[in-house]
């Protein structure tokens, strides 16, 4: 028996076997009664044997016909399933995807790296960056306004999140280069400890720890001189003296205009640039987008 039976057949021999009447089948289906007719003729010969018993008294299913019924509904319903869900990935494929940062994140070629890669995958997406303040440090995930987001670690709340690290580099200390250690070509930490520092807003939680070197102060508090939300601020903060700044090199050409200076710090820990996403997002766009920042790093992928 040829297997090469068309959906089309089965949703018109569905439909006389629902109505038992070609006239009102064919009304709903859209055809004509004789075109129709003609194509269940088809159908039984395709089949080698009939599916339907016509005559003065109305149509009926034979006996294969009301074997076959229950199997053919089965074949449409799943795929009038399937084709929902190619429906679904067709709209998420050319859906946008959000990316919010604090900070650029270029890095070398890093973003066009990333675009590129994920424009292999998805290539009618669009992907729209959105500039956050530094008051919120997950760069838009924790509120939902972003899908993914550039991000410096670490993150408060980090089980909320999942990250790929796409860039690691050594910290920098901004100061006005009037300040007694802007002569050095690199300043030690602790030469730093009772100097007056410029700070994150409190809600930036362990992030504004970190840019304050809590971990390699050895229990040394850290003076605040001033809190900033943004480089326009914390410039500003800068050159009125009210203190130094750590920030990474990447971030140096933010704060190095006229009258700063940027200078390595030894004795402290690098600072971890990452791409996060909120943890169990298994969305296409979300997943393709931290794999192509993965691939884009040169990072293995997590065993």
């Amino acid at each position: 028996m040829a297997m090469d039976v068309h959906g089309r057949d089965l949703r018109y021999f569905v439909a006389v076997a629902e109505d038992l009447h070609f006239t009102r089948a064919a009304e709903r289906l859209f055809v004509s009664q004789p075109a129709l007719s003609k194509q269940i003729r088809m159908l039984e010969r395709q089949l080698g044997v009939e599916l339907f018993e016509r005559d003065r008294q109305g149509v009926r299913l034979t006996a294969v016909g009301a074997a076959l019924l229950p199997y053919a509904r089965r074949v449409l319903a799943d795929w009038d399933a399937a084709a929902e869900i190619v429906e679904r990935a067709k709209t998420e494929q050319r859906a946008t995807l959000v990316v919010g940062m604090s900070t650029s994140p270029g890095r070398g070629g890093l973003l066009p790296a990333i675009r590129s890669r994920f424009s292999e995958v998805h290539p009618a997406a669009t992907v729209r960056l959105r500039q956050v303040s530094w008051e919120d440090s997950s760069a838009g995930l924790a509120d939902g306004s972003v899908d993914a987001a550039f991000v410096w670690l670490p993150m408060p709340d980090a089980e909320r999140y999942e990250w790929v690290v796409v860039a690691e580099e050594q910290r920098h200390v901004a100061l006005p280069d009037t300040h007694r250690l802007a002569p050095r070509q690199e300043i030690d930490l602790r030469d730093l400890l009772d100097e007056p520092f410029i700070a994150l807003p409190e809600s930036a939680g362990v992030l504004r720890d970190h840019w304050l070197a809590k971990e390699d102060r050895a229990g040394h508090p850290a003076r605040i001189g001033a809190e900033c939300a943004s480089a326009d601020e914390t410039y500003e903060a800068l050159v009125d003296g009210r203190g130094v700044c750590l920030l990474a090199a990447g971030n140096a050409p933010l704060l190095t205009r006229g009258g700063i200076v940027t200078r390595p710090v030894r004795g402290i820990s690098p600072s971890r640039f990452a791409l996060a996403w909120r943890a169990g997002d298994g969305r296409p766009l979300v997943r393709a987008y931290a794999e192509a920042g993965r691939l884009a790093s040169g990072r293995r992928r997590p065993t």
